[in-house]
């Protein structure tokens, strides 16, 4: 005996459901490809972006470290300029007691050479004034008449000595005059080094004539560096964390697109077999 069949309108009502059913299934998954492309985009452009700001960051750690090696060597200069002036002012102060002290030399010396030169003339005439005596006067021994005259010739020796150490000592004199200019020369170049260094006068305030110094460049420098390191680092960091989060949506995407799909093609295997 046959079955009795479906009724046509029981039939009907349960395709049209599967179609419904098929037809929202379908609306889901071009809905959840859709955000998969929607992720996808903005995946690339934010990977896109954030290789761009990685760039940035890199260039403007270069630039940094360069603005800071530049400060450090321009301390260095200024350190260097100081010690220039202070050894100069030391040297120059050592320089102005010497030829203190060689001038008093000199001065004893040039006492001694007249004292000496008079004790050789005195000699001198003692001596001639024997050898005069000697022809007529027998008592006047040879022996004395050698001893004046070796004491006239050690005289004029010690005159002769004395000259040349009085000269050597007016030549030392004119080393140390030429040592002090020269060292008066080095304090006040390594004093317009410095100026130009800080841009700042003798008493240590900003110099009128000097608009722009290096120093304030190169803080200014290392300033806007340190700056410009800043803000790349935060947008680096701002793009990976947003980088991050849109690669979780987009694989959070396409695990939802897969699962739709396989319940797509389940419910149209289903409805196929029905």
């Amino acid at each position: 005996m046959i079955a009795n069949p479906i009724p046509v309108t029981q039939k009907y009502g349960i395709t049209e459901k599967k179609k419904a059913e098929l037809d929202a299934l379908v609306l889901q998954v071009l809905d959840a490809r859709h955000k998969v492309e929607q992720f996808q985009a903005i995946v690339t452009s934010l990977t896109e972006k954030s290789q761009n700001f990685a760039a940035y960051l890199n260039t403007a750690t270069t630039n940094k470290t360069l603005a800071l090696n530049n400060r450090g060597l321009l301390y260095s200069l200024l350190q260097n300029a100081t010690d220039l002036r202070a050894n100069s002012n030391i040297a120059f102060s050592e320089m102005v007691f010497a030829d203190l002290k060689i001038k008093q030399v000199a001065g004893e010396v040039t006492k001694v050479v007249n004292e000496l030169i008079y004790a050789a003339e005195v000699i001198n005439k003692l001596n001639g004034l024997i050898i005069r005596h000697k022809s007529s006067n027998a008592l006047i021994s040879d022996e004395l008449v050698a001893l004046i005259g070796t004491a006239g010739k050690d005289a004029n020796n010690a005159v002769a000595l004395t000259l040349t150490a009085l000269k050597s000592t007016f030549a030392a004199r004119s080393s140390s005059t030429e040592s002090e200019a020269v060292s008066v020369l080095e304090q006040s170049q390594s004093w317009t080094f410095y100026q130009i260094l800080t841009g700042t006068d003798t008493e240590g305030r900003p110099n009128p004539a000097q608009k722009v110094s290096l120093q304030s460049l190169l803080e200014e420098a290392y300033v806007n560096a340190q700056k410009t390191y800043e803000q790349a680092d935060l947008a680096d960091k701002r793009t990976l964390g947003q980088l991050n989060k849109a690669s979780s949506d987009l694989s959070a995407a396409k695990v939802k697109l897969q699962s739709l799909e396989l319940g797509l093609r389940a419910a149209n295997a289903a409805a196929l077999a029905s």
